[in-house]
């Protein structure tokens, strides 16, 4: 049902686009590059595990299209196809010989509505949004403590493999481009909400909620192949 949402929402704004382009001011600029920043990770389960934000790594390709520029609003789509690393990192204040970490590699496809406002030349501030999909490579976990000595703590998750390989959520950031001579470099934050599990969900499964929650703060730079 959620992918239907996005499915849905892609289309209803390629039909709309028409209707812009009749308005706008028509403009084809194609610019690609590359990207690269950090992700601060964790993971919504449901029974609650105690966490804190894992760092990762996030870095990849990027192709932007502005198609017009609609009053002062400059309009366009920017897809990326990034390595980005997730995960969480179990912490306990009460139990600081207890530790448990994991680590999980995807590649990921961002598909984003670019919307920007400013000149041609010096700042412009500019908002992102739209769907994304991920493809799990691999993982690997870290762990120190006996947890036999404890009880109360959901342990499920610590040998259990990840049963869906495919993720897919919503991302959405903000940012500032300082557009000069030798290209353009965006400095931006966002955040990816999964709609997915990575764990299976149904009732007979042990976790209800396993989805990824990811704060990414990147810098990217882009070079025009056409203006």
């Amino acid at each position: 049902m959620k992918l239907r949402i996005i499915i849905y929402t892609l289309l209803l704004a390629a039909c709309n686009m028409p209707i812009y382009g009749q308005i706008g001011e028509q403009r084809h600029n194609l610019s690609v590059g590359i990207n690269g920043g950090i992700n601060l990770n964790s993971v919504t389960f449901s029974p609650t595990v105690r966490q804190k934000n894992l760092m990762g790594t996030n870095g990849g390709l990027t192709v932007r299209y502005i198609s017009e520029k609609y009053f002062s609003m400059i309009c366009g789509a920017q897809i990326e196809i990034n390595y980005s690393q997730h995960g969480w990192d179990e912490f306990y204040e009460d139990y600081p010989d207890l530790h448990y970490t994991r680590k999980m590699n995807y590649v990921e496809v961002p598909l984003l509505a670019h919307l920007a406002f400013g000149k041609d030349r010096g700042a412009q501030f500019f908002i992102h949004a739209g769907p994304q999909i991920g493809f799990f490579l691999n993982d690997s976990h870290t762990q120190s403590g006996n947890w036999d000595d404890y009880s109360g703590f959901t342990v499920e998750q610590h040998e259990k493999p990840v049963e869906n390989k495919f993720d897919y959520g919503i991302a959405g950031g903000a940012g500032v481009e300082i557009r000069t001579k030798i290209g353009h470099f965006q400095l931006e934050g966002r955040y990816y909400y999964a709609l997915s599990d990575f764990y299976k969900s149904t009732k007979k499964d042990y976790f209800a909620r396993s989805a990824h929650g990811v704060i990414t703060a990147k810098i990217t730079y882009l070079f025009d192949l056409t203006k």
